[in-house]
C-alpha cells in the first residue's frame, strides 16, 4: 500500500476534535498516512497574523490534497471566509457534494442518493459589485464558457466513474437568456460525448420544489456557483443535515475535502461533537486517491455503528454517545472486519 502525504487542517471550534477522530479512523483502516498539518483561521491569525498563511497554500499545492476541519468565519467584520480564499487561489472549480439516506438518521425521506456538482470559481460570487449612484448597487454576473464547458465535463465524468445515470442542469436560462443560457448551452455540448449518460435540465425553482416532493428522481444535479450554493444545503437537510455529508473542491492543481458544517464553538472541547461530515469527506478523499479499499471499508463501518444503537451515535444523531463513543466504535469495527478477512 502506497504512503500518502495529506495536508492537515484541523480548523478551529471542534475542528481539532472531530479531525482527530478521523485521523483515528483512518489509521484503523490501514491507510499509511504522513500528515503535514498547519493551523487557520483564529488560531492562525494569533499566531501568524494571516488566517490562510501561505504555508498552508504551498502544502496544499505540494502535496495535492488536503483534509480541513471546520473554521468560523466572522460575519460582516474580520477576516474573508478561508474556503472563498482556497477556492480562488488554488482554483478549486469543482465543489462536490454526495448526498446519501444513512442508517438511523431519521428525516422525512428515504433512499435518497444523489450528487450535487458545484461550479466553484464564477457567477455572482465573483464579488465584482459597486454602486452605481447612491442608493443603487450592481452586482455582476461572470459566466465563461471555459469554466462552464470543464464543470459540465467534471459532472459527466464523475457520473460516468461512478455509474450514474443522468446529469441535470440547473438553470433560470428562461430569465437569465443570456449568462445561465451560455451555461445550459455548455452542458448540452459537453452531453454529446457522454452518449450513454442521460442529459436533461430543470429550471432552479422547479428543481427546488421537485427536490421536496421526491429527490429519488434526481441523480447528479450540476449547478452555477450560486444556485449550487443554496441546492448542496437543501440536499443535505433531505438526508439530516450538514453534519452528516461529505464536501470536496477539486481542481486541477490539488483537491481539498472538508466539513461543510461551521466550527459550533459552543460545544467545542466538550467531547460532543460529530464526526461524521468530515469522515464521509474523508472517504471522498480515499477513493480520489485511489484507496477504494479503505474507503469502502470505511462506508461500511459507518453504516454499521449508526445501525448498532444509540449509545455510538451522536446526541445530534438522536444518539446518546460521545465523540470517542463513536470513533472508538468505528475502529472497533473497522478491526473485526481485519480479522474477519485475516
Amino acid at each position: 500500500m502506497a504512503k500518502h502525504k495529506i495536508t492537515l487542517l484541523p480548523g478551529d471550534g471542534i475542528g481539532p476534535e472531530v479531525t482527530a477522530a478521523v485521523v483515528s479512523i483512518i489509521e484503523c483502516a490501514g491507510v499509511d498516512v504522513e500528515w503535514d498539518k498547519y493551523f487557520v483561521g483564529a488560531e492562525a491569525i494569533s499566531r501568524f497574523g494571516d488566517p490562510l498563511p501561505q504555508d498552508v497554500l504551498d502544502s496544499i499545492l505540494r502535496n495535492k490534497i488536503a483534509l480541513k476541519g471546520p473554521v468560523t468565519t466572522p460575519v460582516g467584520t474580520g477576516f474573508a471566509s478561508i474556503n472563498v480564499r482556497l477556492r480562488k487561489t488554488l482554483d478549486l472549480y469543482a465543489n462536490l457534494r454526495p448526498v446519501k439516506s444513512m442508517p438511523n438518521v431519521i428525516t422525512r425521506y428515504e433512499d435518497v442518493d444523489l450528487v450535487v456538482v458545484r461550479e466553484n470559481t464564477e457567477d455572482l460570487y465573483s464579488g465584482l459589485e459597486h454602486e452605481v449612484v447612491p442608493g443603487v448597487v450592481e452586482s455582476l454576473k461572470i459566466i465563461t464558457r471555459k469554466a462552464s464547458t470543464r464543470i459540465a465535463k467534471f459532472a459527466f465524468d464523475y457520473a460516468q466513474t461512478h455509474g450514474r445515470r443522468k446529469v441535470t442542469a440547473v438553470h433560470k436560462a428562461n430569465i437569465m437568456k443570456m449568462s445561465d443560457g451560455l451555461f445550459l448551452q455548455c452542458f448540452r455540448e459537453v452531453s454529446q460525448d457522454y452518449p450513454n449518460i442521460e442529459a436533461d435540465d430543470k429550471i432552479i425553482d422547479n428543481l427546488c420544489m421537485q427536490l421536496v416532493v421526491n429527490p429519488n428522481q434526481f441523480d447528479v444535479l450540476l449547478l452555477e456557483n450560486l444556485y449550487g450554493d443554496i441546492v448542496s444545503d437543501l440536499t443535505a437537510g433531505l438526508v439530516g443535515g450538514l453534519g452528516v455529508v461529505a464536501g470536496a473542491n477539486i481542481g486541477e492543481a490539488g483537491a481539498v475535502f472538508e466539513a461543510v458544517h461551521g466550527s459550533a464553538p459552543d460545544i467545542a472541547g466538550q467531547n460532543k461533537a460529530n464526526p461524521l461530515a468530515l469522515l464521509q469527506s474523508a472517504v471522498l478523499m480515499l477513493q480520489h486517491l485511489g484507496e477504494m479499499g479503505p474507503a469502502k471499508r470505511i462506508n461500511d463501518a459507518i453504516e454499521k455503528v449508526l445501525a448498532s444503537g444509540p449509545e455510538h451515535r451522536t446526541r445530534d444523531l438522536g444518539g446518546t454517545g460521545s465523540t470517542a463513543d463513536f470513533t472508538g466504535a468505528m475502529c472497533e469495527t473497522l478491526r473485526k472486519g481485519t480479522r474477519a478477512n485475516d
